[in-house]
């Protein structure tokens, strides 16, 4: 039995590597990477990687794919807390943070996939984070702290624009004047949003 798990285990293992070699790599070098280096940085074979991944367009897909699934339990946990008794506007206000800094850790990857013609969705992923950003959103409304006519579209419009290029300073500052365009709150003197007021 031991015999029969090991390898699953030790594939687990690998491809968590080679993901996130390929995340680091393509961040700091762009789409141009090669798989060779990929490999070398995960520490495996590159005949093991092509047995993961065939091409780098299955490798940067898969790794684009992982980060929409991370973004949708993000969403989903923030649904769940919601509904046990958290005000919505503040696990809006924690999720559009997460999901915005989390963008920004995964800029290249995302363009590197656009360049490769890589699927960037999970539609499954994609929909379950859409439910659980609806149900944010209508509670928010319902609290009489998001604007009424705030669509799940405008969130993504968000994500999509989001200037995940710029420092953390000036994408915090983003999201103050994003909050301020969102919700019936205004801002405090000091800049911020003030999501609770």
């Amino acid at each position: 039995m031991t015999r029969t798990q090991s390898p699953r285990a030790d594939a687990v293992r690998n491809r968590k590597k080679i993901l996130d070699a390929a995340r680091e790599q393509i961040t700091r070098h762009g789409s141009d990477v090669g798989m060779d280096e990929i490999a070398a940085t995960a520490g495996v074979a590159v005949g093991t990687l092509y047995r993961h991944f065939p091409t780098k367009k299955d490798l940067v897909t898969a790794v684009v794919n992982e980060h929409i699934a991370q973004l949708t339990e993000a969403a989903e946990s923030a649904q769940a807390r919601q509904t046990a008794g958290s005000r919505a506007l503040e696990e809006i206000t924690d999720l559009l943070t997460r999901l915005i800094e989390a963008t920004a850790t995964n800029h290249a990857v995302k363009a590197a996939a656009h360049s490769l013609g890589a699927d960037l969705v999970d539609k499954d992923a994609k929909a379950r984070g859409a439910a659980a950003i609806a149900a944010l959103i209508a509670a928010g409304q319902s609290d009489g702290d998001i604007h009424q006519d705030v669509t799940v579209d405008d969130i993504f419009l968000l994500f999509s624009t989001a200037p995940a290029d710029q420092s953390p300073a000036e994408r915090a500052r983003w999201l103050t004047l994003i909050l301020t365009g969102l919700t019936t709150h205004s801002r405090v003197t000091d800049g911020t949003a003030n999501p609770c007021r």
